[in-house]
């Protein structure tokens, strides 16, 4: 049965902020982690939590409608490398002796793969729940097969099986012996 394909749905307002929400704090977890992973440090709770907000205020602006695995990756790769910026910036470096040295390239690559692998998690979701919402929002088969065409069925009418009973059922055969009660005892012999 296919499922009515509308790739532009439109996201109702509590739909499109706890979409937000999960791409903001997954980006931001995710981002925080493999920066501190990757030698720029522990980033300090505050930091973090401008980050997940500036991270949910543009996923709000763009969530409102289903996006694909390109527009996804683009928001997720883009989103990692401003917070990478913003964690290279605004987060102190581990110790004195690394004060002017964060590492470049290989932190944004770090921030770039971990982008590709957050999009692909993050877009099956999003795929995942915008088939729910298709599912619940299409009527079963039955209901649209009974909208579509309403036909009378004639229905056969409907009588218990009785059993193919002979006309002599009720007669004994000669040479049976109907009794009642208990067996006779045998007589003893004399």
């Amino acid at each position: 049965m296919p499922l009515p394909s509308s790739p532009a749905l439109p996201a109702a307002s509590g739909l499109r902020l706890a979409r937000a929400v999960v791409f903001a704090a997954v980006c931001g977890a995710v981002s925080a982690g493999g920066h501190a992973l990757a030698g720029g440090g522990p980033v300090p709770l505050p930091v973090h939590g401008a980050a997940v907000l500036a991270a949910l205020g543009l996923a709000y602006l763009i969530d409102g409608r289903e996006r694909g695995p390109v527009a996804v990756l683009a928001a997720t790769a883009g989103t990692q490398m401003l917070l990478h910026q913003l964690f290279e910036r605004l987060a102190p470096a581990p110790g004195p002796e690394l004060a002017h040295a964060h590492p470049g390239p290989g932190m944004a690559l770090v921030h770039l793969t971990v982008a590709a692998l957050t999009a692909w998690w993050l877009h099956r979701g999003e795929r995942a729940l915008w088939l729910m919402i298709r599912l619940y929002a299409t009527p079963p088969p039955v209901i649209r097969l009974l909208a579509a065409a309403p036909v009378e069925v004639a229905l056969p009418s409907w009588r218990p099986p009785t059993p193919d009973v002979p006309a002599y059922a009720g007669e004994t055969v000669s040479g049976t012996v109907s009794r009642r009660g208990p067996p006779v005892k045998a007589q003893r012999s004399r």
